[in-house]
């Protein structure tokens, strides 16, 4: 079974666009869920250009074997300066990927003969 979701939300200034999909999976008696994020704000710049944010990076991954799950979390922010008919825009992104894996209870595994006994 795979379940595949997307959005694409752009604001009505476009100034603002966020695409998030979702994908669930079960495979082989483990169930992957896979979240992605984008965010992308645009900003004019008046007059001299400021400092630019830092980017920031953060990655997190745990596992627990005792309840067999595994957890994988990142996310990336930055930005961009750019030109575009001499007028100066700030772009800052974030982009976030989430992936948990777990294991399916063996009562809930449905195998593609129809036998669902092991």
């Amino acid at each position: 079974m795979r379940d595949l979701l997307f959005k694409n939300l752009t604001s009505s200034d476009k100034k603002r666009r966020i695409i998030a999909t979702s994908e669930i999976s079960d495979k082989e008696g483990v169930r992957s869920v896979i979240r992605r994020h984008f965010v992308c704000l645009i900003k004019e710049i008046k007059g001299a250009a400021g400092g630019k944010p830092q980017p920031y990076l953060y990655v997190l991954k745990e596992r627990n074997a005792r309840e067999q799950k595994e957890r994988f979390f990142c996310r990336l922010k930055g930005s961009v300066y750019a030109i575009s008919n001499d007028r100066l825009f700030l772009i800052t992104f974030l982009h976030s990927l989430k992936i948990n894996l777990s294991a399916i209870p063996h009562s809930s595994i449905t195998y593609p003969d129809g036998d669902n006994s092991a």
